[in-house]
């Protein structure tokens, strides 16, 4: 619980002061070009990995309600490593861990993921409150783009969505449909009048890392029927590449718990796959009710404190549960 406790703190206010200090960024190395669209795509997917900091930049920005005051601007930022989780070709996975210092203690909080799959034939999608599901994409939306489906910190399903890769204007950039989200939790502990975001994403490289820009317009459905807008927001979140901390904390919480993690995700894809999507209660503070017992065994496995197929064993059961039938 201690970790997640910590990754929602970061991601709702300041970063520590530690994590406040630049240092020179320093320049990816240079790549070869590619030999066909498709590899191109490869190469900007997986130019996301590395060491960075990163600065969050969260604001809403007009109002469509009369009574509703958009919100001040919210920044934060801290150091977060992005590693390859497999690499098969038309599927690539990138995971996100925050790799912190405070007290003079490291912190490491292991943060969300991006999957993405070449011309998928179907993509998994929010669907209103407590329930995603997989979504058919029509085989001319399939051709040449690329899904990009965001998981919680526990591997929980966020949003999926799908688009392509563009190269106008000296640009690298995915820009996904327009997707309904569950509410982050920067927004959800304050039990806001809105209840889900309808976004759009884009990722562009740049010469030192990259940026995630999303377009949420922040909406309400729970009177019923068509959800209404309430309020306009953009999230710009800047990856900076930046070799000015050690990333072995966050690299030897990876080593000690990807195999608890490996199974968790395939827990997850199989009862997507025996759903055909998920029906799982969503929780303000850990974005589901998985998140804080899959967090925590996680925690115990990289303490030595559990066995691993113990901790395997009890983060199915976790899931399965959470996910029954009612």
């Amino acid at each position: 619980m201690r970790a997640i406790l910590i990754a929602a703190a970061l991601l709702a206010g300041a970063a520590p002061a530690a994590l406040a200090q630049s240092a020179a960024p320093t320049q990816p190395p240079a790549q070869a070009a590619p030999a066909s669209a498709f590899q191109r795509d490869r190469q900007s997917i997986l130019a996301q990995a590395g060491q960075h900091r990163v600065h969050f930049d969260m604001r809403e920005n007009v109002s469509f309600r009369a009574d509703y005051d958009p919100l001040e601007e919210k920044l934060s930022g801290g150091s977060e490593i992005v590693r390859v989780v497999h690499d098969e070709g038309d599927r690539i996975s990138l995971q996100h861990i925050l790799v912190m210092e405070h007290d003079g203690q490291s912190i490491v909080v292991k943060h969300w993921r991006q999957d993405w799959t070449y011309q998928p034939e179907t993509v998994l999608t929010y669907a209103g409150p407590n329930q995603w599901t997989l979504t058919s994409v029509p085989a001319d939306q399939r051709q040449g783009a690329w899904s990009q489906t965001v998981w919680q910190t526990d591997d929980s399903p966020r949003y999926g969505g799908v688009g392509r890769w563009t190269y106008d204007n000296g640009l690298a950039t995915w820009t996904s449909n327009p997707t309904w989200r569950p509410l982050a939790r920067r927004d959800a502990v304050r039990n806001p009048v809105y209840d889900r975001y309808l976004g759009t994403n884009r990722h562009i490289l740049k010469p030192d890392g990259w940026v995630h820009i999303q377009d949420n317009m922040k909406m309400s459905g729970r009177d019923g029927g068509e959800p209404i807008a309430i309020v306009q927001e953009d999230v710009i979140n800047t990856y900076d590449r930046n070799d000015s901390y050690s990333p072995q904390p966050g690299d030897d919480y990876w080593a000690a718990t990807k195999a608890y993690w490996a199974a968790i995700r395939d827990q997850w894809d199989a009862v997507i796959a025996r759903d055909s999507g998920v029906r799982l209660q969503e929780e303000a503070a850990t974005g589901t009710v998985t998140g804080a017992p899959l967090m925590d065994l996680a925690q115990r496995l990289a303490d030595g404190e559990i066995a691993e197929a113990d901790a395997i064993a009890q983060g199915r059961a976790v899931i399965l549960e959470a996910t029954a039938a009612r």
